[in-house]
């Protein structure tokens, strides 16, 4: 890997010892993956993906002090992952012994350390940084030090940034020095189209069927999408981006997707069409037949299929405020429909902090609380780490949440049909 002056200077020293090893740790993940240099971040906020304190990880919070007593902080201000906790959302006595004797035990120690190393506020826990409310929306082109995967493909797809899939601890170490690797979706070459995706539905797709699908056949490479604007439209609005925020999750999730291209949607899509696609790329023809496959396929890990669900979550990734008001409205009108007041299944909706006080302000807000539904900041993932969450049959319409936790996939619809009555949709 080819150094500046300055850079060579940092890794030899010139800022100190802790700052020399944040910098050789930079390097080296750069030349495991063929970087040709280190570049400047050039986006105003970070992004980090630890958010919890949790025990076993002290090793990680010894090293923050550590940065933090060097004086190594970041360059620039950053938002993080949601906080694990929140005590409005159904817990047992005995699992909140393991949530806060045992899991997070570091929860107080960490949110101290992120403090003082430069998180925005304490409304910048989400995994929805780019949202509105919170302010860490980067600009077409930046160059990212950011983990998260809902978040990197984001910002890629739809923001048209640069960012590769770091993981936790060096995309802090990146704002620390103010560098990035120069390798993969930061070079134009990396962001060129491996695969063609096909999109034949007889109806909109759902956002995270859809990406589930995209995101299994793909795994890690960058898919160029047809058919899809036919249902989206070519204009990048707050209901189109709320999907392809959801869209993206699970092409992340469920594969390893960094970034995907909309055709006459996204940025680069617009600008330079078929242009990204790589010669003999594969096409993969999505149609509702493989929807119903991909869905049919899905392991549930229930010991008794037939469980009644216990707990619902919505909201992974984060809510958009524009979502909350739909999800208010339908929920509403099937429960009217069907004579209730109350959801028949405790349900949590997850979204930022900054986007729940906004939705506060709305009429709305009363209209959902009405209903029984517990809105929450907190990282359904976190929650469902429990061993005792695990056990329990809890309903998602998140392909995120149902690929790394116990959790059993519905679709919208489907889990809308559940909670207003118990309505049984497979």
């Amino acid at each position: 890997m080819e150094l500046t002056r300055e850079q060579q200077d940092i890794l030899n020293g010139s800022q100190g010892e802790v700052m020399a090893k944040v910098m050789k740790s930079l390097v080296m993940y750069g030349e495991t993956f063929g970087a040709d240099k280190l570049v400047p971040v050039t986006s105003e906020y970070g992004h980090t993906v630890i958010s919890f304190g949790i025990g076993v990880m002290k090793p990680v919070y010894d090293l923050y002090d550590q940065l933090i007593k060097a004086g190594a902080l970041s360059k620039q201000k950053f938002s993080a992952d949601p906080l694990p906790l929140d005590k409005n959302v159904p817990s047992s006595f005995l699992q909140d012994i393991i949530f806060k004797g045992i899991m997070y035990s570091q929860q107080s120690r960490y949110e101290k350390q992120l403090e003082k190393l430069g998180i925005m506020s304490e409304d910048a826990y989400t995994c929805a940084c780019y949202l509105d409310e919170v302010g860490n929306k980067p600009k077409k082109g930046d160059i990212l030090s950011w983990a998260e995967s809902s978040a990197v493909v984001y910002a890629n797809s739809v923001l048209g940034a640069r960012c590769n899939r770091n993981s936790g601890m060096l995309e802090l170490m990146g704002s620390i020095v103010g560098y990035a690797p120069h390798f993969g979706l930061l070079t134009d070459d990396g962001r060129r189209a491996d695969w063609i995706v096909e999109v034949k539905t007889s109806k909109k797709p759902e956002a995270q069927l859809l990406g589930s699908a995209i995101g299994m056949k793909v795994m890690e490479q960058v898919p160029y999408i047809k058919g899809l604007d036919k249902w989206l439209g070519t204009e990048l609005t707050d209901e189109v981006c709320a999907y392809l925020k959801d869209f993206g999750a699970a092409t992340a999730s469920n594969g390893a997707v960094g970034l995907y291209h909309v055709e006459n949607l996204t940025p680069e899509a617009v600008e330079s069409g078929e242009g990204l696609i790589r010669e003999g790329a594969p096409t993969y023809v999505i149609d509702d037949a493989e929807l119903e496959r991909v869905k049919a396929n899905y392991p549930v890990v229930w010991k008794d299929l037939n469980a009644k669900p216990k707990l619902c979550f919505i909201g992974c990734p984060h809510l958009t405020l524009a979502q909350l008001r739909s999800w208010t409205g339908r929920i509403s009108a099937a429960l009217n429909a069907k004579g209730l007041r109350k959801v028949t299944v405790p349900t949590v909706m997850t979204c930022a902090p900054a986007t729940l006080k906004r939705f506060k302000e709305t009429a709305e807000y009363e209209q959902l609380m009405s209903t029984g539904v517990i809105l929450s900041y907190i990282c359904p993932l976190m929650y469902m780490n429990n061993p005792l969450s695990g056990k329990m049959p809890v309903i998602t319409c998140s392909n995120k949440l149902r690929t790394y936790t116990t959790a059993r996939y519905y679709t919208e619809e489907e889990i809308l049909g559940q909670i207003t009555g118990g309505a049984n949709n497979g």
